[in-house]
């Protein structure tokens, strides 16, 4: 029997769950069942006219140094561009190291960026503080609407950045609507798509042209190791983007690719338990006499659930809440939990919690917080893996405590 002529062969045709197991796999001689983890910085050559070929690009999927290329990290990418539905993928030390590669190689002195203005505390960095550095000038606009980024898109426009789902606060942006405003006026559009996870929401699919994770949160997602990804197409990917990554050696290493292989094996069967107990969650909250508000976006309350089931395939791992009382009351909330943990990260095994005020968006000014929503009663909560059962009582018996 000759498996010669399976479907199956041709990667693309594999299911999403098939393809995070086995996608980009290069068996060395050994055969071995898990990936090979290269931890090696430089490559031998054969000659001196091989090394010069090397050199000069012409030898494809070679290697000459780590920070350029790696075997391990380069099954990453290609799992991950798979997953994703891109031509290409580049694997970054961190989050952030992709989301700043990603923005500045598109840019340069005299052009302008424009950005929904609820961000990530880093990412808003990136556009607002770190940028104007370089002359390249941004505007925030209230992402919610798309007419705000066609009013603000100018002649010098060479770039426009959203998250969607935002964080902390779970709004929406209509990516196909914003993709079309963007290229209408040459300008490309980067959609940081980490609350959504490349198995609910596919922005390449919906016009934008990069796409970027923080690898750390549900890739990895068990708290082990740093890692980011930015996917598109292969003239931007093998463009601008590497060669940005090549001078300025934000590279993923080789040990924290191995790693997330291993997460992505597993991370539909966690994102989908995770997103279950988040909706649970948030209908068990929604109605409680000490909530304002509960955001989720598959929750019929949300605002934009609408556009959340048209362009999210699932909810979302994470859960807004802003309690009353303010500060004080969240705090009280969160220093009474037994399971979930206080912290900063997002897309654990782990349940965790953080109020945004004073963590991740501590560093703007309070009009500017209040702005995008995030109010001193706000908490973000991250669903793990533990008993949703388990996590509803622990978040009720934190409400009694205010």
């Amino acid at each position: 029997m000759s498996k010669a002529n399976n479907p199956l062969l041709d990667p693309t045709r594999r299911s999403a769950e098939t393809q995070l197991v086995h996608g980009g796999g290069k068996r060395t001689q050994f055969n071995e069942t898990s990936e090979a983890l290269f931890l090696s910085s430089g490559y031998s050559y054969p000659n001196s006219e091989h090394a010069e070929r090397l050199f000069k690009g012409e030898i494809p999927g070679a290697h000459n140094y780590s920070r350029f290329a790696n075997p391990t990290v380069d099954v990453f990418q290609e799992r991950m561009a798979l997953l994703e539905g891109a031509e290409a993928a580049r694997g970054f030390a961190s989050g952030m190291a992709a989301v700043t590669d990603a923005v500045m190689s598109q840019v340069r002195a005299g052009d302008h960026i424009v950005a929904s203005r609820a961000l990530f505390g880093g990412c808003r960095f990136v556009v607002e503080d770190f940028m104007p550095r370089f002359g390249v000038t941004s505007t925030l606009v209230d992402g919610r609407d798309p007419a705000n980024f066609a009013a603000a898109m100018q002649p010098n426009t060479k770039l426009v950045f959203i998250e969607t789902p935002t964080n902390p606060t779970l709004e929406l942006v209509d990516i196909k609507a914003v993709a079309d405003i963007a290229h209408a006026h040459g300008a490309v559009l980067i959609v940081d798509n980490v609350f959504a996870t490349p198995l609910y929401q596919k922005p390449l699919a919906l016009g934008a042209d990069l796409v970027t994770y923080s690898a750390t949160k549900h890739i990895d997602g068990q708290g082990r190791v740093l890692g980011g990804v930015v996917l598109g197409s292969k003239k931007l990917i093998e463009g601008d983007i590497h060669t940005f990554l090549r001078q300025t050696g934000a590279s993923l290493s080789p040990f924290n690719a191995w790693v997330l292989l291993k997460g992505l094996e597993t991370l539909p069967l966690r994102v989908r338990q995770m997103t279950e107990s988040a909706g649970r969650i948030a209908e068990a909250l929604a109605s409680h006499a000490k909530v304002q508000s509960v955001i989720y976006p598959h929750h019929p309350s949300h605002p934009q659930y609408d556009l959340a089931k048209a362009q999210m395939t699932g909810g979302s791992t994470l859960v807004a809440l802003d309690v009353k009382g303010g500060q004080e009351a969240a705090f009280r909330l969160s220093d009474s939990l037994a399971v979930i943990l206080i912290s900063n990260n997002l897309g654990d095994a782990k349940s965790i919690i953080t109020h945004p005020r004073t963590t991740t968006h501590q560093r703007l000014t309070e009009d500017a917080r209040l702005e995008v929503g995030v109010t001193p009663g706000l908490l973000r909560l991250s669903v793990g893996l533990e008993s949703s059962d388990d996590l509803i009582a622990d978040l009720l018996y934190g409400l009694d405590q205010i």
